[in-house]
């Protein structure tokens, strides 16, 4: 799928109608849905809990809270890009303390052009963070095969008093020659064997 047909969702997490409403309508439907809004930290973090989201948009501060701390923790923990907004006398400090985190800036007031050019930052981002996980998901993959293999392998050991080596061959050997995946061999010699 190209970059051009990706659908983005979005939280956008602010105090201010006026912010929300001006936003949304920056946003065409065919590039960005669903679109969220919440108008509290706590409600964005209820939301968080049961949805996960491509980008959140922080519009700081909020009657309880800054929604730095947010920012930093969902930068952290969850797979997304983060924009935090905040007024301009405070952004360069703001920024300072969130940039290493991942977390996007912008100062308020921000214009239209500027904010398409963050989206399009944080859809780079989001693509980024995508492949991060493509290449955790094979590794993860992998290292459960290699578990099914020597799960295998050790039944071959204790039940067939092979060697290691002559384990591990018959493995191979099995799966080179049926063309089919050492995973496959393994799991029919678990199923054989337990």
């Amino acid at each position: 799928m190209s970059l051009r047909e990706r659908i983005y969702s979005i939280l956008v997490v602010s105090a201010t109608d006026s912010f929300t409403s001006a936003f949304a309508d920056l946003l065409p439907e065919t590039r960005y849905d669903p679109v969220h809004t919440v108008a509290s930290v706590s409600a964005a973090k209820r939301v968080l809990s049961e949805k996960t989201f491509d980008f959140i948009i922080i519009n700081s501060p909020f009657p309880d809270d800054t929604g730095i701390r947010f920012a930093i923790d969902t930068c952290t923990t969850k797979q997304t890009a983060v924009l935090l907004l905040v007024k301009s006398d405070i952004h360069a400090e703001i920024h300072d303390k969130v940039a290493e985190y991942g977390v996007f800036t912008l100062p308020k007031p921000t214009s239209k052009p500027t904010m398409i050019h963050a989206l399009n930052w944080m859809e780079s981002a989001r693509e980024r963070l995508r492949q991060f996980e493509k290449k955790s998901l094979s590794i993860e993959e992998k290292m459960a095969e290699i578990r099914l293999v020597n799960k295998a392998k050790w039944l071959l050991i204790s039940e067939l008093k092979m060697s290691e080596p002559d384990a591990h061959r018959y493995i191979e050997k099995q799966a080179m020659d049926r063309c089919i995946a050492k995973r496959a061999i393994a799991e029919e010699i678990i199923k054989l064997y337990s």
